[in-house]
């Protein structure tokens, strides 16, 4: 098993990056936050999950160990899966997740891509009581991040922000009124393309 991977950021997309290791380059598959906090050309860490398919052998990237981790503990639940469980990570965060199955909120988890009513509450009865270490490491804040504000010179924020979206799991209904829902700061320019994200992840996750 690929444990971390360690090297230079070749490029990225909305669903992946590429780490370039010794002039060798692997395709990890990461959150969409993950792949918009990369920089082509930085030396990154991410800690691995190696999947194996009849068709494909794929990794998954993380920043933290406890991350994968978390990740490796909602693909076994019946129904998830690597897809599922990577964007969930991608659309609630980590402490927030933990924070929803221990305290059996059926209606924040089922805001979370893929996830229906009956899908959220297996997720509460096969892990409600297996997330004791991990409620250590991610404190609980629930439904609630700070954003730093900077300035940002991106253009065509609005398309890159609904194909994020798209690529987390939203049906395009709900990507475009998360769109619509940051006119101001889209139009403003002060935010980064990471941080829209995240502001979307926060209006969706209030409907």
């Amino acid at each position: 098993m690929i444990a971390y991977l360690e090297g230079l950021v070749a490029y990225t997309e909305l669903d992946h990056v590429v780490i370039d290791v010794g002039g060798v380059g692997y395709r990890v598959f990461v959150t969409g936050t993950t792949a918009y906090s990369l920089q082509e050309g930085e030396k990154t860490r991410l800690y691995t999950q190696y999947h194996v398919r009849e068709d494909a052998h794929l990794l998954y990237g993380f920043r933290t160990r406890e991350e994968r981790e978390l990740f490796g503990r909602l693909n076994n639940v019946s129904g998830i899966g690597p897809k599922v469980a990577l964007a969930i990570l991608g659309a609630g965060s980590p402490d927030q997740v933990v924070f929803a199955i221990r305290a059996e909120d059926v209606n924040f988890l089922k805001k979370l891509p893929g996830i229906g009513v009956k899908t959220a509450q297996r997720l509460i009865l096969d892990l409600k009581d297996k997330l004791d270490d991990l409620a250590s490491t991610f404190p609980a804040t629930p439904y609630s991040q700070s954003v730093e504000v900077r300035p940002s010179k991106t253009a065509g924020l609005g398309s890159e922000l609904l194909e994020a979206l798209l690529a987390l799991g939203y049906n395009e209904k709900e990507a475009q009124g998360a769109v619509r829902g940051l006119a101001e700061e889209l139009t403003g320019g002060e935010l980064s393309l990471e941080q829209l994200i995240k502001l979307a992840l926060k209006q969706l996750m209030r409907q």
